[in-house]
């Protein structure tokens, strides 16, 4: 069965179309997964704040306590 030109054409149209589909659905992945990436980097970001202030009120407490003993 030989493929006239309304149905070469056609086919390129789908296989198009399929192909973008295919990629959407990609970018919807890389989108998704570069999400869980931000969310996890906010967290860490996070804790490394709650770090900083907790050693920045040890220094204080240190100082502190240096000052009473002069």
């Amino acid at each position: 069965m030989a493929l006239d030109l309304s149905g070469v054409i056609l086919a390129i149209i789908i296989g198009t179309l399929a192909a973008i589909v295919y990629s959407l659905r990609i970018l919807v992945l890389m989108e998704r997964r570069i999400a869980r990436v931000d969310v996890n980097i906010e967290r860490i970001a996070n804790k490394i704040m709650k770090e900083e202030v907790r050693i920045e009120r040890e220094e204080q407490k240190i100082e502190g306590l240096l000052k009473k003993k002069r």
